[in-house]
């Protein structure tokens, strides 16, 4: 990997509160992952897991990893990775709820949320046993991706067949619909929760959901074609959304919705992963087999780093 200078400034700049720090890379050709050190991106490790892996989510003591093996939709099991040892220490079994994708772990690390689109259910699991805590019925087509609330009060997840989004209420166990778009797939909620923004790749457009009412505020064009994830920077202000067909990144200012900037990246973007410092975006180039870094002050292309293939769902562990 050729760095470029800006790219050797923004190792610099992660020498510090982030020297320990790493990034989980979903290779979902390959069935592993890849461990990276986050400031100089030398692979730590790859690990088996199951097949056709997505999507990752990181404990919050930067320790596990947690991985969606979706098999084509038909996956039927989580694999548990320790990051340390760069080993998958276990395999859980999701009891009959096929296809996990989306995947997301409790601010305190005590469960695991995952969405099991062929069966149309979110599943709650815990982190110590492997044992199915809790299963929610979407009642709609394709439920792909999840988010939940700073809180952890409300689960939120992108339906593409149906074109809506799921809201999960964890403390009264109710389950409503709120419709969006064609394809809703991509989803993040703002980090103060009171905003819910959904690609509609379908449509080529977002929709933005107030958090407090679940009803959509307004829907905008998504600055490409085939909008497939959404990701808040960590301190609220902006959007950046990948344009599978464009492969280009749209930046959006959170508030005003205007278009920043459209950067182009590679074939067939989708996952994003913001650092937590707010300064670097990772954008998974699924066809071209690297991930995209964007220096996020300046929204220009600063490094890339070659993956397995077909790299997607991204994690940042933090030390």
């Amino acid at each position: 990997m050729k760095l470029t200078y800006a790219g050797l400034a923004a190792i610099a700049s992660a020498t510090g509160a982030l020297a320990d720090d790493q990034i989980v890379i979903v290779n979902k050709g390959d069935d592993t992952i890849s461990i990276l050190d986050a400031a100089s991106y030398e692979r730590a490790g790859d690990v088996g897991v199951g097949g056709n892996p997505h999507e990752v989510y990181v404990s919050p003591d930067g320790a596990t990893a947690y991985v969606s093996d979706y098999g084509g939709a038909q996956g039927t099991t989580i694999s548990v990775v320790d990051l340390d040892s760069a080993e998958r220490t276990a395999v859980w079994d999701l009891a009959g709820n096929r296809g996990p994708h989306g995947i997301w772990v409790s601010a305190d690390g005590s469960l695991v949320w995952a969405t099991t689109e062929t069966t149309g259910t979110v599943i709650e699991l815990s982190t110590v046993t492997g044992e199915i805590t809790n299963v929610w019925e979407t009642g709609q087509q394709v439920s792909h991706q999840l988010v939940p609330t700073p809180d952890g009060a409300k689960l939120y997840i992108a339906n593409i067949g149906s074109g809506s989004v799921t809201v999960i209420d964890r403390g009264t166990n109710s389950v409503t619909t709120v419709p969006t778009a064609a394809g809703a797939e991509g989803i993040d909620v703002s980090p103060d929760g009171t905003e819910v923004w959904v690609t509609n790749r379908g449509a080529d457009s977002i929709s933005i959901i107030d958090a407090g009412t679940d009803t959509v505020l307004e829907t905008i064009p998504s600055g490409g074609g085939f909008p497939i994830r959404a990701k808040f920077t960590p301190d609220g202000s902006e959007v950046f959304v990948s344009n599978a067909t464009t492969g280009t990144v749209a930046v959006f200012h959170a508030e005003s919705r205007e278009l920043l900037a459209s950067i182009e990246v590679g074939a067939v973007p989708i996952g994003i992963l913001i650092s937590p410092d707010g300064e670097r975006a990772f954008v998974a180039n699924t066809q071209d087999d690297f991930v995209t870094v964007i220096d996020v002050a300046s929204r220009t292309v600063i490094d890339r780093i070659e993956t397995g293939d077909e790299p997607d769902g991204m994690a940042w562990a933090g030390r």
